[in-house]
């Protein structure tokens, strides 16, 4: 999956009687200009699902998910829907849930019913435009009762069940313990693993207040922050994705669906990072999306200290982290 681009959350932040966003046409037109192909919508549920009356979706909202996918179609963009928000799980704010996706069987049903629903609606779309990411950063083992065996069964049910409806379907699946976790149970799905880019977290959290270990920290350094016993550089950053690299060979294919630093750093320091993380993702032959676009994360108006921007269809934009971003999509090398 060598796609780059970037996550939109045109239809994630809920807020009761409001509508989704449409698509940002002017950023699209950014991508499609500058070569980057992908486009991840993280979606919540609470959108077309409101007071939990999972089986009865407002289906007037998956209008605005055609008018994303059309978007991208004109211009060549690939676009990746995922349940950020899901039926009994969500890595932000899931105390908010009603029911358990990984224990109880409404919600297991729920979480089936719309992906088929999806699965149907879409099933005309080729891959060239459109795959599904099941749901966004599932827990560590343990959380909410969460083991290895209830979350294999669910993806497993779930990937049963789209491919029933469109068998040849392109499906990525999120790493657990945030994105984190190789999953080598299911290395025989067939399916493209979705990881993550944050590490250290204390680079890429840092004050970052919906992340519990914020507090405390005194401002990073990179390289050489410590964290969980390392002293992070690029070679511990190479190391820390073996177990994706193991993966690999087992035949599995990787995405990194989210990566990022929050803008409460320096962006020389930033950048010094960014380089690290993509000449990695680069060295692997890794495809990425930032975590945003615009915004906190995002590539442009940010707002780190120090950035100088660069003006494009209208928005500030970090022209280092843009360079840095472009010259990293090159070919794999071998896996040894």
């Amino acid at each position: 999956m060598k796609r780059y681009g970037f996550n939109f959350q045109w239809m994630y932040h809920y807020e009761e009687g409001i509508l989704p966003e449409l698509p940002d046409k002017r950023a699209l037109d950014f991508m499609a200009d500058h070569g980057l192909d992908f486009v991840r919508i993280p979606l919540s549920y609470w959108f077309w699902c409101p007071n939990f009356d999972y089986f009865h979706p407002n289906e007037e909202i998956f209008e605005f998910i055609d008018s994303y996918l059309v978007a991208c179609q004109e211009r060549g963009l690939h676009m990746s829907l995922n349940l950020h928000r899901a039926p009994g799980y969500c890595i932000n704010g899931n105390h908010l849930e009603k029911h358990n996706l990984w224990v109880e069987s409404i919600a297991q049903d729920a979480f089936i019913f719309y992906w088929q629903y999806f699965a149907e609606r879409y099933k005309s779309i080729s891959n060239k435009h459109l795959s599904f990411d099941l749901i966004n950063e599932p827990p560590d083992v343990g959380q909410y009762g969460m083991s290895r065996t209830h979350h294999e069964k669910v993806i497993r049910a779930t990937v049963a069940a789209i491919r029933e409806i469109s068998p040849h379907r392109e499906i990525v699946i999120d790493g657990l313990c945030g994105g984190n976790l190789a999953m080598p149970e299911l290395a025989d799905l067939d399916v493209i693993h979705s990881g993550r880019g944050y590490q250290p977290m204390p680079v890429s959290h840092y004050q970052a207040s919906w992340w519990p270990g914020h507090q405390g920290l005194s401002q990073p350094i990179y390289p050489g922050t410590k964290w969980e016993g390392q002293v992070w550089t690029k070679h511990t950053i190479r190391a820390y994705y073996k177990p994706w690299r193991d993966l690999e060979k087992m035949g599995v294919r990787i995405h990194i669906g989210e990566f990022g630093c929050y803008n409460k750093v320096p962006n020389e320091l930033a950048l010094r990072w960014f380089a690290d993380l993509l000449s990695v993702f680069q060295e692997f032959g890794w495809g990425y999306a930032l975590w945003n676009f615009r915004g906190d994360f995002g590539i442009a108006e940010h707002g780190r200290p120090g950035t100088e921007y660069s003006v494009y269809h209208g928005y500030e934009i970090d022209k280092e982290l843009l360079d840095l971003y472009l010259a990293n999509r090159t070919k794999r090398i071998s896996l040894s």
